[in-house]
């Protein structure tokens, strides 16, 4: 997802380098063109166990450029 960074000239998401942009980018290239081999599964635990962190991290983003 870094390489997706190109409004900011990729320097927004450095900025979070906790965030797994790389692995977000690969789970929304799977869900939208690769769904046949979506594993449920990783997709359920994602969605319960992970989404809550990047929503945090979403809004801190989302308030700096607010402000």
């Amino acid at each position: 997802m870094t390489e997706r960074d190109k409004l900011t000239d990729k320097k927004l998401l450095k900025n979070y380098p906790d965030t797994p942009w790389k692995r977000i980018a690969g789970m929304r290239d799977i869900i939208s063109h690769h769904y046949f081999d979506l594993n449920a599964d990783v997709v359920f635990e994602v969605a319960t166990e992970h989404i809550e962190d990047l929503q945090v991290t979403l809004r801190t983003i989302l308030s700096k450029i607010q402000n």
